[in-house]
């Protein structure tokens, strides 16, 4: 169920909220809500037809949205993106860092450019998003961070040493960044469990694939990560949610 445009006002106005990664899975689940509860989102990917496709459609359903093509790994990409919409936009309220990759595999497999294809997009395109908005959110003395991290900062499996790897940084990252942020800053960290995506497509090893697919059986929708974000970022001022961690009731491990 989404909000309405008095509970967007009661819970603190229309935020300009920034997705990268947002053409499928979580980040197009998380824009899809966002847009739908009243707030304006601008949906940063690479794939142009999809972010058209995404736009058309939200603006269909009354929705307020940007698209623009983005490159997380490029930090000029990055940061025209974000002072882009401060231009276009005024201000910028919530920058969620979603974009992500997850080829697995055996490390004896040496997948190596895959290895630096997670570190590109996982790690690199993370920080090129906390540089580019952090001047905003100084200057404006409000803003909010929202990484999408995975369980897999919290433990390693066979085939997932890189990944888990890099969500691991993704979340010690973002611990950092609430420790050391102004307190007029706000700080999130969001862990999925296992989540309807296309995240899975771009494993090439055969054994990994195999793995995932058994793995990924139970799975619950993108827009149970959307609802998450969407309690953290509407809650008041003096209100920090850190730290969340969502599975599938049927996950364990």
């Amino acid at each position: 169920m989404t909000g309405t445009t008095s509970d967007i006002t009661e819970q603190g106005g229309r935020k300009v909220v920034l997705v990268t990664g947002a053409t499928s899975g979580i980040g197009e689940g998380i824009t899809r809500r966002l847009a739908a509860e009243g707030h304006h989102v601008v949906a940063g990917a690479r794939r142009e037809d999809r972010l058209a496709d995404l736009a058309e459609s939200l603006r269909a359903d009354g929705g307020s949205i940007d698209v623009r093509r983005l490159d997380v790994t490029d930090r000029d990409d990055m940061a025209r993106f974000v002072d882009e919409t401060v231009t276009a936009r005024g201000h910028i309220d919530v920058m969620v860092g979603n974009a992500g990759v997850m080829p697995l595999s055996r490390l004896d497999a040496l997948l190596v450019d895959e290895w630096d294809r997670m570190v590109d997009v996982n790690i690199k395109g993370l920080l090129h998003g906390i540089a580019a908005a952090m001047p905003h959110f100084q200057r404006q003395q409000s803003g909010h961070f929202v990484t999408i991290a995975s369980v897999g900062a919290y433990s390693v499996v066979p085939t997932a040493a890189v990944y888990c790897a890099t969500k691991y940084a993704a979340w010690a990252i973002t611990e950092g960044l609430r420790q050391e942020a102004e307190p007029f800053i706000r700080v999130t960290t969001v862990s999925p469990g296992v989540v309807e995506s296309e995240l899975a497509d771009t494993i090439t090893d055969p054994g990994a694939a195999a793995a995932m697919k058994a793995y990924r059986a139970a799975a619950i929708p993108p827009d149970a990560i959307a609802r998450a974000i969407s309690y953290a970022i509407s809650q008041p001022a003096d209100v920090d949610v850190n730290e969340l961690v969502i599975r599938p009731a049927r996950q364990r491990p």
